[in-house]
This record gives C-alpha cells, structure tokens and sequence, in this order.
C-alpha cells in the first residue's frame, strides 16, 4: 500500500510541475521546481512534505511558491491540507549565497554566479519573471521562415535590433502552434544580445491577471506599477486572456502609455486580431493596434517540409526517407507544434523498437495525429481541381476516352483520391466511370514513379496538392 501511495504521489506531482512549467516557463521551472523531491505525506495531518537541496533554494520556493505549490497539490489530492518546504535531510546545508553585498543585481546583468544572477533578476518583490523566463531553444536561429510568417520574423526581429523600431507596440497575430511565442522568445533573447543590462517581462496575459490579483490583495499595487513600468521590453502572450478584467485592462493600458511615452518596447501576442477581442475596452484595443499588427499565417506544405528537414538535423545519422516527409509534411497540417511532435514520436518509436522509419510505420504509429488533420476532402472535389488546372471537362474523367490530354489528369486524379482520401481502390473506380480497382492501381502506381523522374509531373502533382489542401 505504501509503494502504491508513493506512485500515486509522484504521478499527481508530474502533473503538477508540468503545469507549473507552463506558468512558469522553461528556465525558471528548471532551476527552482525541476529539484523538488517529495517526501512523506502524513494522512493524521494531512501534511505533504516537499525537499530541496540548499537552505536557500528551500526559501526561495517558499517565499515565491510556496501558496502556488499548496494551492495546486489541494486541488489535486483533496486530503492534503498542508505543504511543508525545507532542505532534504539526508543533504549537507550548503554556504548561502549572500544578494546584498553591494546591493542588488539589476535583472540580466552579468555575474559570475548564475544563482545570484537568477535570484537576484529572476523575480522582484511582486513575483515578475525576467529573461529567465525565456526558453533557451526559442531563437531567432531556431525560427525556419517561409512566405507564411517572414512579416512577422522579419517586424520581430527589427523590434529587437539595436536602433529604435519605427512602430511599437508589436502586435503578432496566429492561431495556436504556428510560431509566435517562439518569436516573443527570441525577441527576448535578440533584445538581450544587443542590450545586456536591459530589463525584460515576459508572461502570460493569464499570469498577468494574477500577479495584479495578488498585489491588489496584498496592497502592493504601487509596487506592482513601478516594477512594471521599470522595464525596458514588455512581452505579453496570449493576450486575447485578459478579456473582461476591467481593472487588470486599465492597469494595462496605462502601462502601455507609460512605456511608450519613455520610448520603450512591447510586444502582444494573441490568437486573434484586435479587433476581434471580444470585451476589451476600446482605448485598450486602440493602443493594441497603434503600432503594426502582424499576421502569421498557418505554415504552408514548403515551409512544413522545410521545418521537418531542419529538425532531422538533431537525430543525424538516423535515415527518414523522402516520402515519410513528403507524407508529414502533407498530412499534418494544424499547426507546426503538432507536425514536429509527430516527427519525433515516429522517431522515437523507430528507436526504441530498433525499426526502420517508414511511410507504413508513419501511418500505423500516428494515427491519432492523422486523425485529427485530415480535412475531409472529396473525390468530387479532386476531380474538379485537377480538371480545372488541366483545363479539361469534368466528364471526362468518367469518359472513356484514352487520348493522351485526358487519360494523364484522369489517372493524376486517381492517385490523388488515394493519397488524399481514405477511399478504396474499387470505390475510387467507380468514382471514375466504374473503371477496376486495378486501373486505379495501375494509375497511383505510374503517378508515383513518373514524380520521381519527371520534375514536370512533380511539380503539378505539388501545386494541386497545395490547392487542395489550402
């Protein structure tokens, strides 16, 4: 029972920190959450015990987290009442590290000690997280570009270059998965590259209303307006959170102005467009859309394909055939989080079964991810595209005409209803003036070997793959 209790433990706690990742962010979550061992749980008290390896980690979390922490395992385990932070017994104390020697690092400045540096510049008086926040992996070096967000990379990175921008606030516009937290990231760390000594915010709109909850409770909102407003670059994510809040939106309005008339920084990131913020007030929407909004727009198949062939640089030596791309690069199409998140499950499974990564494996192993990409195209609709683009009547893909002009759209079409749609091979034949399922074998067959020799053919199969998949 008791090595039942202790998973069951370590699984609500995987799931705590996840969540607490997500808030916190990557670097921060790592260097104080991530060394959090459980300890026992007193059933009489209902206290969790909860190690860290310094006295001064110990505090640290229980000055900043500690009613997070309490508040996240009560929601979990209902008969948890208490949680209880300190050094791990079983760990020798370490020297403290003292932050008051010549008064306190301004946030980014560069230290020796990377511990001063965090704890010092990680978070003031109210909680703030600086460029600590910012994941080390999102750059502008990492971003792959394509026609579908160079607007927004290229507004990114002229907000984080040296000389002042022409237009601020940033506003950066895409819908989920498709790159803007990336770039709020690697604006951030630009900025710092250029600026080392700057001060940066970075959050959440979501963790914006609770720092501003909690300081209005606490009666620390002169403390929170003068901490927010002392930094040089403001980054704000999912904006379209702070609908509704009509306090937490006028602080942020005010913020906005303030900062601005000092001639600093922001950058908004949301789902949506301004105008399309529902129960925002219209002096906060206006000051949201004054500077240059930029649409980021779903990765088209080139930009997919070009994402998965840089990812595949990191599993080098590791063989991913053409056409597992090619299928990938086709087939998830959602948004970019999920294309690479299906790369490398494929990846990981080929490893750790010692099988070869293929277009079967591909099919059979991500099903799930398939599953809810495939937009519902019809045979209809291919054979409509495809005459279209051949400039050919529609009936004659169920003629029985065997001219070259029309016998190459018929069969293009054939192979697209079978890459595109979950139709059988007879189904798609009667679908074609009753034609045999062999037919339609012969014809996926012969559009597949002649895209690997003739460029032509490629090339068109492309374009009408991009039509129909747009």
């Amino acid at each position: 029972m008791e090595d039942l209790e202790a998973v069951n433990l370590a699984a609500d706690w995987a799931d705590i920190s996840q969540g607490l990742r997500k808030d916190l962010g990557h670097q921060l979550h790592s260097q104080w959450i991530k060394p959090i061992q459980l300890g026992g749980f007193c059933k009489d008290t209902g206290t969790l015990d909860l190690y860290l390896p310094t006295e001064f980690s110990a505090n640290w979390v229980q000055d900043r987290f500690a009613d997070r922490l309490s508040l996240a395992w009560k929601i979990a385990r209902s008969e948890v009442k208490n949680v209880r932070i300190s050094v791990h017994p079983g760990r020798r104390k370490l020297p403290e590290l003292s932050l008051n020697g010549d008064g306190q690092h301004p946030a980014n400045d560069a230290n020796d000690s990377t511990m001063i540096e965090i704890a010092a510049g990680a978070m003031g008086d109210n909680g703030f997280t600086s460029s600590v926040g910012l994941d080390p992996s999102l750059t502008f070096a990492a971003f792959i570009t394509g026609e579908t967000n160079i607007l927004g990379c290229n507004a990114a990175q002229r907000m984080a270059a040296t000389e002042q921008p022409q237009f601020s606030p940033l506003y950066l516009k895409a819908a989920t998965g498709q790159g803007k937290t990336h770039l709020l990231h690697a604006i951030g760390h630009s900025y710092l590259g250029s600026h080392p000594r700057a001060r940066i915010f970075y959050c959440s709109a979501e963790r914006f209303m609770v720092e501003f909850v909690q300081a209005l409770k606490a009666n620390q909102m002169i403390e929170f307006k003068a901490r927010l407003r002392s930094f040089d670059l403001l980054l704000v994510d999912d904006i379209q959170f702070i609908i509704g809040k009509a306090s937490a939106q006028e602080e942020l309005l005010y913020t906005i102005d303030a900062l601005l008339a000092e001639g600093k920084r922001l950058v908004f990131a949301a789902d949506r467009a301004p105008q399309a913020l529902d129960g925002v007030e219209p002096r906060l929407l206006s000051r949201l859309s004054m500077g240059l909004v930029a649409d980021i727009q779903p990765a088209d198949i080139e930009l997919r394909r070009t994402i998965l062939e840089s990812k595949l640089t990191k599993f080098a030596p590791l063989d991913v055939p053409d056409d597992v791309i090619d299928f990938l690069a086709r087939t998830i199409t959602r948004n970019v989080r999920e294309l690479v998140g299906g790369l490398n499950k494929l990846i990981a499974y080929a490893q750790l079964t010692g099988q070869e990564v293929s277009l079967q494996l591909a099919e059979e192993q991500l099903t799930d991810i398939l599953s809810a990409n495939r937009r519902r195209i019809t045979i209809d609709e291919i054979q409509r595209t495809v005459c279209q683009f051949y400039r050919i009547d529609r009936s004659e893909m169920s003629s029985k005409r065997r001219a070259r002009a029309v016998v190459r759209p018929r069969q293009v079409a054939m192979y697209l209803s079978k890459v595109l749609t979950p139709r059988s091979y007879p189904e798609i034949g009667r679908k074609f003036g009753g034609r045999d399922h062999s037919t339609v074998i012969h014809a996926v067959r012969l559009i597949e070997d002649l895209r690997q020799r003739d460029a032509d053919m490629d090339g068109d199969v492309r374009s009408l793959l991009r039509q129909l998949e747009s």
